[in-house]
């Protein structure tokens, strides 16, 4: 019996001192320990540092899929971007089928009031004197548009002086029109007959200014 006992207290003591030397050896955690530091993925930091190449420094689609890549409208829309980052050629373009619309339509009404402040002064004066010279001869013209077959930019400019930004666009637009006289009459183009227009319009604006609206500053065919 007293054996016994005595063999179980020095088992018991060698436990405990094999116990308090892992202790000592390994250490506890606490509950207000650091966390383990996680290594990142390989394949997650190579896929987070070529995204950023490409961003940083690859080829800029906004502008490469509206204009050939090298040309000089590619270089000045990239110049554009660079005075104002915040500037988008797909949006430009957008804006601009718009306002290719109601610029066309409202100048076919003899409503230039509604669009006077997307013309410089140059263009609204054209456009008023061919109004004017419409209403004296007491004609009217009923038109409507049909549809833009056609939208591309074919130049683009930029002054680095005056950071005033040009860029031309090509559009070929679908419209029905007929000329009236005073009594009504149809004098000239049929209501019924679809006929395509092409015009070639220039869009300015100051880079950098709070009015956001471009202008139009010349057109042509």
């Amino acid at each position: 019996m007293g054996n016994s006992l005595l063999s179980i207290l020095v088992l018991a003591g060698i436990a405990i001192f094999l116990i308090l030397r892992l202790r000592s050896v390994l250490g506890t955690r606490e509950g207000f320990e650091k966390p383990r530091a996680e290594f990142p993925d390989p394949e997650q930091t190579g896929r987070v540092r070529r995204d950023f190449e490409v961003i940083d420094g690859g080829v800029d689609h906004d502008i490469v899929d509206n204009v050939e890549a090298g040309s000089r409208a590619a270089e000045n829309l990239a110049a554009i971007k660079r005075v104002e980052p915040s500037f988008s050629v797909t949006e430009f373009l957008s804006g601009a089928r718009g306002a290719y619309e109601m610029i066309l339509m409202a100048f076919e009404h003899d409503d230039l009031d509604s669009i006077k402040p997307f013309l410089s002064e140059d263009v609204y004066e054209a456009f008023a004197s061919v109004v004017a010279d419409r209403q004296a001869k007491g004609l009217t013209i009923d038109s409507q548009f049909v549809g833009l077959r056609e939208i591309q930019i074919i130049d683009a400019d930029l002054d680095r002086a005056t950071d005033e930004a040009e860029i031309k666009i090509r559009f070929v637009g679908e419209t029905t029109s007929v000329v009236r006289n005073a009594e009504g009459e149809v004098v000239e183009g049929d209501p019924k007959a679809v006929k395509r227009q092409k015009d070639i319009w220039t869009f300015a604006r100051h880079l950098g200014s709070a009015d956001p609206n471009w202008q139009l500053v010349a057109t042509g065919a």
